[in-house]
Formats: C-alpha cells, structure tokens, sequence
C-alpha cells in the first residue's frame, strides 16, 4: 500500500527512545487522513550493526594493515570471536528481554574488555547497593563503547552512538566540507544505512519523504538518505525540517543544498508539511507555502505567503509511534551522572505540556523563534488524554516532558489530573526554579509520579543571573532545589561558565555555591556547560548590550548559529573547564567537599569570596505562613477514621475525638476537640484529590466558621493541621 509521506530520523539521536518529532507528525497526519509511514533508522542501523553478522561483515572489512592498529585495536581484533559469539545476548539483554543474563555479565570474565573498561573504578560508588542489573547495563554499554572505538578507528571515523559525522554539522558555515564528503565513497555505516533504507522504501513507496534533522549529528546522515533518493527515486520529493534547520538553516542560500533537498521548512512543521502535500496534489501554488525555503531558476527562496494560521496544540493530535521498533531499543548506562543515565535507560514517551517557554526573557536563548517565542499551554485533561493513548499503543508508563520550561500552573493541573484518573505513570521535566514550587507543589508532583526535575542554575552568580535575565537568585533556587529534595524528586542544574563579562572571581564564586549545594544534600546531579553565543539569542542580536563582539567572517551561506566572539572584559574561560567538571564529578560522589577550591586548578584562582555559610543561611531561613484565600487544600491521604472520648482535668471533663490515620508508610492519630474533630472528618473528603472542586482556604474557612462559630486561624495553624501538613497528606497549593 503506497503511502502519502515517508516520515525519517536520520542515524542517531537516542539508542533508548524514539525522538519524538516524526510520532508528533504523524499523530497530526492521523487528523487529517493522509496516511504517513515512519522509521528511526538511527536505533535500525544500531541493530544491525551489533549483530553477529554485522561484526562478522566488520571484523571482515578491516583494510588497515595489523601492525598500524593500536593496542586496543589489536586486542580487540584478537578477541573478535568473543565479541561476535556475545553481541546478539548482550544487544537482548539491554532491550530488556533477558535480565538473567545480568548475572553472567557481572562476572570478570564472560565479556572481552578493551580500553573502555579502564574506568572500573567507578562501580563500587555507582552500584555498589544498586544491584546486579544496572551494574551489568554499566559493564554491557563499556562493551558496546569498545566495538565503537573499534569501528572509529578501523572503518569510520565519522561514527558514534548519538551523533553520527556530527563535525561535519557542527558550527558548518560554508557547505563546502558536506558537500564534499557526499561526493565521497558510502562509509560501512552508510552502506548498512542505504540497505536499510532500500527496504524501507520498496515496501513503503511515498510520493514525499520527510527528513527531521534535530541535532548536527543527523545531518550528514539526512543528507546521504537524500542523495540516494535523487538517484534511485527522482520523482519522490524530499523536505527536511527539525530543530538543525530551525536554528542552523534560516539564512540559507547555497544553491547546492537543493541538489539533495526539494524543501527546508522552519519551525512548527505541522503546517508547512500539510502545504506541502497539498503542492503534490496540484491544490498550493509554491509561491504559497509556508516557512519553506525552496530553488527557484536556480536561487533559494523563502516561500511564506500562506495565510493558513498555524495548528493550536488541541488540533495536532496525540502522537502516534505506530512502524517504530518500540520493544527494541536498548538502553544502556554511559554515565553515572544520575540525570544523564535518565536519558539513556529507559523508554520514555515523548510529550510537551506547553508550546515555547513561558518565561521568555533569557539572554543566552533563541527567544526571537518561534519554538521559544509563541507560547502556548495544553490543558491538563487533554494531556492526561494523550498520555492514556500512549499507554495504550506503547505499553509504557514513562513521560519525558520536553518543555523548555513547563509551567508550574500546568504541571499543578497535570498532577492533580494524573491523581484523579489514578494514572500510574513516571514522569519527568524541564523547569525553571520558580519559587512557585513550595514545598506542598512539590509533594503533589511526587504524589503524581515526577522523579526528577532539571533546570538552570547557569552561572550561579546574582549579577550574572540578573544579565541572563533568568528571573531567580541563587537562594531561590537553593531553596527550591531543597523543596524538590525533601519531597523525593531528584534535582539536575544546568550549569553555565563563560557567560559575557563573567570573571575568574565570579567562576571560582559559583563553584563555591555549587559545592555547597551538593554538600547540602539539595542538589544530585548537574552539568557544566561553556556559554555559546547563537545568532538568535539577545546576545546575539545585541552583543554590544553585554560587551562582546562578534568575530569577523562568522556568517556563511549554510549554517548560521553559532557566533565565535570575543569578550575583552571577561577572562580566559578555558583554563577553568577541566577544574569545573572534575570538582563537579567527585562532588556528586559526595566528597571532596573540604578541598579548597584551588586543588581543582592547575592554574592559580582567586579564593571565593562566598560565605562558607551561604546556602545553610539560606535553607534556615523560615518560610511565610500567610495563606491566600484562594490557595487550594488538597488531601492525599486516606479516610481517616474517628473515634470519641472523655478528657478529665481538675474536675471538669469535655469530649475530645481521636483520628487515626493511614499512609504508605506509617499510621499516627490526632486529638483535638469533639466538634472540631467531626467538623474535620468531614472536611477531608471535601479535599480529595476525587473532588469535582477544588477546595480553598477562603471556602474552609467560612465553613468552618460558620459551623462552629469559632476563629479558623488558630484551629489551621495548631497542632493537629501542623501534623497533617508535616507528614505531606495535607497541600495548600
């Protein structure tokens, strides 16, 4: 059966989950009646090649004499019969389909090791009350990581698991250095690539094929698929569009590009591709596409002359991962930074609470497109809808929340949702450290199934936060990053050096804070990233506003993002990479704490001017008991139940009424007054997260004041609420 559109993630993105951007496009296509076929021919390629006949035809196209491989590839080589005999287990076993396998691969001699398993060292730490699975996930990626080395050594050096010729992609201003590699001999993993695409296409046969670029390290991939497709099936048109050409490819004029591509299409691609389809069935002039760059008489050009609005995230439809291989993806354990093994283990179901960011004002971020700019949320009832589908078609309970910054409005909603359906999911996100999220918001989300939240720290540093315009302090976000840790849910900071005008003092300062949050205990996992300039960012835009110049000669006729520039107040940002990251990794292993921070430099820095006290201060610091009238109460716990007795003091005696209660954990009971106790008994339910309304605080207390003739103020901030509210049953949101 011909298909109208042939939907394609070049090699690689993810070896654990499918990237969502083809799922969301078909579950729109699935709205509109065209019928769309869709492959990840990245996990596709994977399989193949770690495979007892993808080794053999490897170990079989080794043209490099033996006396000029290294020792490692030589050991490997040498070893080749156990890496062939083992791959096909090992490949099963991290799909998850043969966990007692896990046994074997933790003894020291059922899998051959080469140079990867050098940093051994590190398992004891990682794994060492975390049992035998996830250590033989650690030792079967180590595995996987030498055959890799191998393959980059002996037939292509362009390979590797997430990103594949991803320097060709990178910061590629001319198209020259693409366009000659694709003039080039297949690589072994092209030729694996175009089997498989082959295949593919016999048995899908599309008027269109649909290339999403997300990454530099699909776009060489994209490219070769593209140019097989010209020669082998000229009158089948190819578009690309993704998050590379988003913000890579928006100033494109090589003329050359179009040899392999008919269309480029920017941003929201629900639209633009419908316009498309509607070109090849002769409805839409090419002049009235939308966000399309196209050749004509031999110029790109930009078609947007379409007046058809954009798609509202109610009208795309749920996303559809129908054709992917979703019982087949591995997952592996690179790492053992808490978060990024979350990226890497694990199938996770791909969705987005909200349309761009709601914050919208950080200078380092491409604020100016529309993927940031157009904000747009999703209510919660129909987000609970489409994860109940994903359920249904994939079998998994887990959500990757790919917001640049999810609401915490929406994400209370979504919680609320998730309870009230009684949804057992996992689910985790992008936040900004908002001090919306109290300590009641955070034990909601734990309640709801959030594990873990990441978000930006970045430079740590108020002056530098104020010019990034983030919105927080660095106590706000401390005490943030504890409200999320004293509920259960782990915490990853982005991590920023480098930021216009930062200096050697305001690095070493945020390092200081950095170690103090980890020793702390409010922070688990983190990641330091150098500050980039990119062209659509108000650094960007704007770079005299933040006392950096663009260097000369950074435009081109390809790929315009990234900016080299120069700070001249700011100070040599290099020198502090490998400190920041090696004091980091022993920090997240929960030592070093007491070193001084110059221990981490090879080059002398100044000494933090940080109180050594700062975050501890910060954390002491109590929180405002005063309640808005509107605030919602919500109760998480059971149905108590209640009972009644006599209280006796110098002769006089009055009804008193015990509460028990029950939760996951333990049993505890209360005592207070007879009508106050039968005044809450009845008020909990009112709370439930089952509840049609929500209750507020206003509504509680004229009911209870109505009802008892009495203040509500002294029975609410009393003993017995105080002892609900400490053990996270009662929420005021």
């Amino acid at each position: 059966m011909a298909n109208k559109i042939f939907l394609i993630t070049p090699p690689f993105t993810q070896l654990n989950t499918p990237y969502p951007a083809t799922a969301y496009l078909k579950g729109f296509l699935n709205t509109k009646g065209i019928s769309a076929f869709q492959a990840d021919l990245g996990i596709e390629v994977i399989l193949a090649l770690f495979s007892r006949a993808g080794l053999e035809n490897l170990f079989n196209e080794i043209k490099i004499p033996h006396e000029e491989l290294t020792d490692n590839a030589k050991r490997i080589f040498a070893l080749k019969e156990h890496y062939i005999h083992k791959i096909d287990a090992v490949i099963s076993f991290l799909q998850g389909h043969n966990p007692t396998l896990s046994h074997l691969i933790c003894q020291e001699d059922f899998l051959p090791e080469a140079s990867r398993f050098e940093q051994m060292e590190e398992l004891d730490w990682a794994f060492g009350t975390m049992g035998t699975q996830d250590k033989a996930k650690h030792l079967a990626t180590l595995f996987l990581e030498d055959i890799s080395d191998f393959i980059v050594e002996c037939v292509d050096p362009n390979f590797g698991f997430s990103r594949y010729a991803e320097r060709l992609g990178r910061s590629a201003n001319s198209f020259d250095e693409l366009y000659e590699a694709l003039q080039g001999d297949l690589t072994f993993t092209d030729k694996i690539l175009i089997r498989l695409l082959e295949e593919k296409m016999n048995v899908v046969n599309p008027e269109m094929v649909s290339l999403s670029v997300p990454f530099p390290g699909n776009l060489y991939a994209a490219f070769r698929i593209a140019q097989w497709l010209k020669m082998e099936y000229p009158q089948v048109k190819i578009a690309m569009g993704g998050g590379f050409p988003n913000t890579e490819l928006r100033s494109i004029s090589d003329a050359r590009v179009f040899e392999f591509l008919d269309f480029i299409c920017l941003d929201d691609g629900e639209a633009p591709v419908e316009h498309l389809i509607e070109l090849l069935d002769g409805k839409r002039e090419i002049s009235d596409l939308k966000r399309t760059f196209v050749l004509i008489d031999g110029e790109v050009r930009y078609c947007n002359s379409s007046k058809s609005p954009d798609y509202k995230q109610f009208e795309t439809g749920t996303p559809d991962y129908s054709d992917l291989l979703m019982g087949q993806y591995i997952s592996v354990i690179e790492v053992v930074n808490p978060m990024h093994r979350m990226w890497s283990d694990g199938r996770w179901n791909k969705l987005t609470m909200a349309h761009g960011c709601y914050w919208g004002k950080c200078t380092f971020c491409d604020i100016s497109l529309d993927y940031i700019k157009i904000y747009e949320p999703i209510a919660a009832s129909l987000l609970c809808d489409r994860m109940e589908q994903m359920i249904a078609q994939t079998g998994e309970r887990g959500f990757h929340f790919v917001d640049e910054a999810a609401p915490p409005a929406l994400m209370r909603s979504l919680a609320l949702e998730i309870l009230r359906r009684k949804l057992t999911v996992t689910w985790w996100t992008n936040i900004r450290f908002e001090k919306s999220f109290t300590k009641d918001l955070c034990s909601l989300l734990k309640a709801s199934g959030c594990i873990a939240v990441s978000g930006g720290l970045e430079v740590a540093s108020d002056r530098l936060l104020e010019l990034i315009q983030k919105g927080v302090t660095v106590e706000q976000v401390a005490r943030v990053c504890h409200n999320f840790t004293e509920s259960g849910v782990m915490v990853h900071a982005y991590l920023m050096y480098g930021f216009p005008t930062q200096t050697a003092q305001e690095t070493i300062d945020s390092l200081e804070m950095v170690r103090q949050m980890f020793e702390a205990g409010v922070l688990q996992s983190a990641f330091w990233h150098q500050f980039a300039m990119t062209a659509h960012s108000p650094v960007g835009m704007y770079p005299e506003n933040f006392k950096v110049e663009k260097a000369c000669g950074s435009t081109g006729t390809f790929a315009n993002n990234d900016i080299v520039h120069i700070d001249k107040t700011g100070t040599d940002h290099e020198l502090f990479s490998y400190g920041l990251k090696k004091s980091l990794f022993n920090y997240m292993h929960g030592i070093c704490f007491d070193y001084p921070l110059q221990e981490w430099f090879e080059h002398k820095v100044p000494k933090t001017k940080v109180d050594p006290q700062y975050i501890f201060k910060c954390l002491s610091t109590e929180d405002t008991f005063l309640i808005k009238p509107d605030a919602k109460i919500v109760w998480l716990g059971a149905k108590p139940e209640i009972s009644y007795f006599t209280k006796s003091k110098k002769g006089r005696q009055w009804e008193m009424s015990e509460l028990k209660f029950f939760n996951k954990r333990e049993s505890f009971s209360i005592q207070i007054e007879k009508e106050q106790g039968e005044w809450l008994y009845k008020f909990i339910p009112m709370c439930s997260t089952d509840s049609t309304e929500l209750m507020t605080f206003k509504k509680a207390k004229e009911d209870f004041e109505a009802g008892l003739g009495l203040d509500f103020e002294p029975f609410w901030y009393g003993k017995a609420i105080n002892t609900l509210r400490q053990q996270s049953d009662l929420l005021v949101l």
